[in-house]
């Protein structure tokens, strides 16, 4: 995505705070810069800031990794408004030290810019990440006059998690991003969890023609779904006036997914609720009626189900539609910690069938770093895009990255096909993805896409001079396909990170595409039966593919 490009010119260092007792300061604000540049320790304690104006009232409460010993990197904190700082540390000063001689204080600094310049040589060249900062899930994704939307689960104030805001990017083209002022921000109910947007196409709700209406989960002292919307297509939001809409006294209540449903002429919402997901009815997105739950007994049960989505798509070769019910998990994942399973049944505007037995369960992908898989809502040529976070929870915020952490899936078409008695989901890299395809070349590189024809069974190996590598196979009499990242690169950081993941095929494979962008690898069979996605951190970029029982192919991405 296109970074900004600023330098630090202005810089003018921070007043020196007022240190009220071992764990509490205030520090004056000067507004006459653009930005306080707040210095961050990923392994300090959180530090809770409330910002006040003149008349001493919160304006914004957030919370920081304020640097402790040395600095990791600088985030923004906007001076608008804001005359004095509260901050309250929760380190223990037995081990932290005295708060008056903290870095942070020497660090701070103010300034008319903030440098946004690439730092990261794991930063992907073709997939979506935020700018700076900490995202995970996507949310609020739709298409409208010819732009994708894509909001996501956004840290301004490091790149762990914490601060959960609405970050917001636009495409033309679902590989170049724009990013965008943040769209919806924590307020008095709690944070912003995630959700979705729509369009209404006919005014249901009142708030215009072709409105964009974003449900999110309000997470503070409990769960509850709120509203906004958003009158020019999606660039700011105004909250409703009523939030909370929905309320439960349920711990894990989150993640509303709204849609259309013509037969009934009705919005439906998807919730996630604990261990099952609950719909529920709208003629007018404010006025709600649950009409069902669905999910006891069924799939995985190891974790809290979360992100929903529910669907109609077409299955292959039989001129027919089936529904399906997608629902993320953490933890429970097929090789640990978060994953993204999905039900296949149908659907009458009140309740879900499963048609599988419940101890069936499938997933979508069977990498290690596939989660919150969700589809944009309205989608062009009636089709079914979506995208996930390319990260795991078991690691997401020790991945060796600082500027940011986290990016977002490439794009891809779903569909259903039939394996024996079962359906499936069908996953295609979206048709945008060839758009960028380039010419034929003989060397492997850091970020382009791989095509192995086969035969039968096979081998192969990518690897560089250091001798890290990720070795693939294709078992054609198993019907499987593995991946090992045992020995891929840097893994220090977490335990669960080495591991070889194993795909069912569901039949034979002739091709595979593998898309590799700095610290991904994203594989598909050709005819969208099985995906693997992937994270790996080579010391330096693989440069040599090796491949027993197979032709490569190389093709630059032209990004």
């Amino acid at each position: 995505m296109a970074l900004m490009m600023t330098v630090f010119c202005t810089a003018m260092m921070a007043q020196k705070p007022m240190l009220l007792s071992d764990n509490h300061a205030m520090m004056r604000v000067e507004n006459s810069s653009r930005y306080l540049l707040l210095p961050v320790e990923e392994k300090a304690e959180i530090a809770n800031l409330r910002v006040l104006n003149g008349n001493n009232e919160v304006i914004q409460s957030l919370n920081a990794r304020l640097a402790v010993d040395k600095v990791d990197y600088y985030v923004p904190l906007e001076t608008k408004g804001a005359t004095l700082l509260n901050i309250v540390f929760h380190g223990d000063r037995r081990t932290a030290g005295a708060v008056k001689d903290y870095a942070c204080w020497r660090e701070m600094k103010y300034d008319n810019t903030f440098d946004t310049t690439n730092r990261e040589r794991f930063r992907p060249a073709y997939h979506h990440t935020p700018v700076w900062g900490w995202m995970n899930d996507p949310n609020g994704m739709f298409y409208q006059d010819g732009v994708w939307h894509l909001c996501y689960q956004w840290n301004p104030y490091g790149s762990q998690w914490e601060n959960m805001t609405w970050g917001q990017s636009v495409s033309k083209d679902l590989i170049h991003w724009e990013p965008l002022p943040a769209a919806i921000m924590a307020d008095g109910l709690g944070t912003i969890f995630s959700g979705s947007c729509v369009v209404d196409k006919e005014n249901t709700s009142g708030f215009g023609k072709n409105a964009i209406i974003a449900y999110y989960t309000s997470a503070g002292e409990s769960q509850t779904q709120s509203m906004a919307y958003s009158t020019d297509g999606g660039r700011t939001f105004k909250k409703y006036t009523h939030n909370p809409v929905i309320t439960s006294n349920l711990p894990d209540f989150r993640d509303p997914h709204l849609f259309w449903h013509e037969p009934t002429n009705k919005w439906i919402m998807v919730l996630a609720a604990g261990q099952e997901m609950q719909i529920y009815s709208s003629p007018n997105l404010k006025d709600w009626t649950m009409e069902s739950s669905f999910g006891h007994g069924y799939g995985n049960h190891n974790g809290v189900w979360e992100c929903p989505d529910l669907m109609k798509l077409p299955v292959r070769g039989t001129g027919k539609e089936k529904w399906m019910l997608i629902c993320n998990i953490n933890p429970g994942g097929p090789f640990g910690g978060s994953a993204t399973q999905y039900f296949v049944g149908d659907f009458d505007g009140h309740r879900f069938i499963c048609e599988s037995k419940p101890e069936v369960t499938k997933w979508m992908d069977y990498g290690k770093d596939h989660y919150a898989t969700v589809t944009f809502d309205n989608a062009p040529e009636g089709r079914r895009v979506a995208i996930a976070w390319m990260s795991n929870w078991q690691y997401a915020n020790q991945v060796p990255t600082k500027q940011f952490r986290s990016a977002n899936s490439i794009p891809r078409d779903l569909d259903l096909f039939i394996d024996g008695d079962e359906t499936y989901c069908g996953v295609i890299p979206s048709k945008e993805m060839l758009s960028i395809r380039g010419k034929s070349i003989k060397k492997l590189t850091e970020t382009c896409e791989l095509v192995i024809d086969l035969k039968g069974s096979a081998r192969w190996q990518l690897s560089n001079a250091l001798g890290e590598c990720v070795v693939m196979e294709y078992d054609a009499v198993k019907k499987t396909f593995s991946m090992n990242r045992e020995n891929s690169g840097d893994a220090s950081f977490s335990e669960s990170f080495p591991v070889t993941t194993i795909a069912p095929t569901h039949g034979t494979v002739r091709q595979v595409r593998i898309f590799i962008d700095k610290c991904s690898m994203e594989v598909f069979d050709s005819e969208g039966k099985f995906a693997m996605t992937n994270l790996v951190f080579p010391s330096e970029p693989y440069n040599t593919v090796t491949v027993k029982g197979g032709k490569a192919k190389i093709y630059e991405l032209k990004y």
